[in-house]
């Protein structure tokens, strides 16, 4: 794999905008994999059988890639004794547990469609997930931090109480058969995870090997469903071929190998955790290390430093975490070398913090989303770090990739315009939303709502959301470029930009500030900062120091939150009409 992704490397310098516009295609020296998921962990224990595969710390589990995959077949023998089958759906709602990676693989060994459920999803957005692609099983665990998983279960399915395992037939999850918990405890009308196994033992390997063969690239294999700021969340639909892909090019695009040592810290329920980190793992033979259940910096830290991990994923909220932990000298970054930020902007001013002081002089940048499997972009680990602070990479191969304005006219090279990306990783829909996949993806084109420019090397710039672009007195106004100004001013930690409503320029800019720890700010330090260095329309009007900002579970902040607070605080009535 190394030298395929060399040769691809040298053919990268080939991948320019098309006559001047903002239009590339990616590189297609390395061929695209058909293979399934069962078939890629097959080979992947052929070739490293005998490395490790998985360590997770808190559970206290290590497993080579060959005990990993007899364990993924006993889960798989379980499942199809409870009768499930190609194309059932199979929901997994957990932090990150080694239960987690056994359902992915051991659903995908018998075709059947495994369903992530958002770990901070409540009673209204549970029902909704298993009622939208009619899950017919679902495992988790019984709680973590907050979250009561099996009692909310129990509140919507409170037919459990009187059921045996399996024959559950709820009116609110109709489609609802099989709750599996992960703990070796006995709950009504749910089975445990080591049931499942043990009603498996009759299966055997040759029946699994069977089902798998009849297996295509093309089937659908994973729902994920994203968030959004205003109606109900859309299940992107993603195969075997679209998610193996992007796993093949991400990998190289790290130069990941199977001596490597991969810290994962971000979510499993999310692209980032379930493909970025796990089938790219799988893709290479690199061995995952799981810190612990939920992203926490002192454990990420001492999973880096005494596993001697070479690479580290995160949004970038998590590396100032890490960076501005108390304790960050006490740990040993000198074993890594390379990994993703992604899932967030990437503030510059982060990024060269953790090349120089966390040693990751290859760490690249990734950009995509969902729907894209996610990958579309990725800088390459010997670009010039102006190049990897400053853009979010090149085109990865086999994608097609254009901005366009709102006409849908292809923009010239260094213009803004929506990010439109075609390929191999775009998912085959919405599940179950026709009208929703029409507005998303058309003539093939999966329309991002992200605002992006490509330079005349092929580049990409993210500057914001469609969405998030603002219109102050008849000026477009980018948050992203403001935010990475006021990033530069030495008492600011994080900070966020946006719109609010305003009657005589109809919209006005508003940023909300974590200050770094003992470092008090005023709103006119800040504006002082400001003048001079930048436009005057682009100056905050309102500013609001806060200790943290409203995320998401993979760290993306949730500005249209913070909006409506401003909003509501300041009193402001809607005023934009388009």
């Amino acid at each position: 794999m190394k030298k395929q992704f060399e040769a691809l490397r040298h053919e990268a310098d080939a991948i320019l905008p098309i006559n001047g516009f903002s239009h590339v295609k990616g590189d297609t020296t390395v061929p695209l994999s058909e293979q399934t998921i069962p078939a890629l962990l097959s080979e992947t224990v052929r070739q490293h059988g005998e490395r490790p595969a998985v360590v997770f710390r808190e559970q206290g589990i290590r497993w080579s890639w060959r005990e990993f995959a007899d364990e993924v077949d006993a889960m798989a023998e379980g499942l199809h004794a409870l009768g499930l089958r190609r194309g059932d759906r199979v929901g997994i709602w957990s932090p990150n547990r080694v239960e987690w990676t056994l359902t992915q693989f051991a659903t995908a060994r018998l075709g059947l469609v495994l369903v992530n459920i958002n770990p901070a999803y409540r009673l209204a957005e549970l029902e909704y997930a298993l009622n939208k692609v009619g899950c017919k099983a679902i495992v988790a665990p019984e709680s973590f931090k907050m979250s009561r998983y099996l009692e909310m279960l129990q509140t919507i399915a409170p037919e459990l109480q009187r059921c045996e395992p399996g024959a559950l037939h709820a009116e609110r999850v109709p489609a609802l058969r099989w709750v599996i918990r992960m703990e070796d405890v006995a709950t009504p009308g749910m089975l445990t995870f080591r049931d499942v196994i043990a009603r498996g033992k009759g299966v055997g390997i040759a029946e699994l090997d069977a089902i798998s063969a009849t297996l295509d690239s093309h089937d659908p294999i994973n729902v994920q469903f994203t968030s959004g700021t205003t109606g109900a969340p859309k299940g992107a639909t993603l195969t075997h071929r679209n998610i193996i892909n992007n796993a093949l090019f991400v990998g190289g695009a790290m130069k990941l190998a199977e001596e490597d040592r991969l810290c994962i810290p971000v979510p499993l329920y999310h692209c980032f955790g379930m493909v970025m980190s796990v089938l790219v793992c799988t893709m290479t033979g690199a061995c995952m290390v799981f810190p612990g259940e939920a992203f926490d910096p002192a454990a990420t830290m001492a999973a880096v430093s005494d596993e001697h991990c070479t690479a580290l994923h995160g949004v970038p909220t998590m590396f100032i975490a890490q960076l501005d932990h108390p304790d960050f000298a006490r740990y040993d970054f000198s074993s890594l070398r390379t990994g993703i930020m992604a899932g967030a902007p990437c503030p510059i001013e982060i990024m060269k913090r953790v090349v120089a002081d966390m040693h990751m002089t290859e760490i690249t940048i990734a950009y995509g989303m969902t729907e894209t499997s996610p990958v579309s972009f990725q800088s390459a680990t010997d670009e010039p770090l102006d190049k990897r602070v400053s853009t979010v990479g090149r085109v990865l191969p086999h994608l097609e990739c254009k901005v366009v304005d709102t006409d849908g006219q292809i923009v010239p090279v260094g213009a803004t315009g929506e990010l439109c990306t075609r390929g191999y990783s775009v998912m085959l829909g919405y599940w179950d939303d026709d009208a929703r996949t029409n507005e998303s993806i058309r003539d093939g084109w999966m329309h991002t709502g992200d605002l992006a420019t490509i330079d005349e090397d092929g580049y990409c710039n993210i500057v914001g959301r469609v969405k998030d672009m603002l219109i102050r007195g008849g000026e477009n106004v980018y948050p992203r470029e403001i935010e990475e100004f006021l990033f530069r001013h030495p008492k600011v930690q994080s900070v966020q930009v946006f719109g609010v409503p305003d009657a005589r320029y109809g919209e006005e800019i508003c940023a909300w500030i974590v200050p770094r720890k003992g470092q008090g700010a005023t709103e006119d330090e800040i504006r002082d900062f400001c003048r001079g260095q930048i436009a005057h329309y682009k100056i905050p009007r309102y500013i609001r120091f806060v200790e943290e900002m409203p995320m998401t579970v993979t760290g993306k902040v949730q500005k249209f939150a913070m909006r409506e607070t401003m909003i509501r605080e300041l009193n402001l009535a809607e005023s934009r009409t388009a």
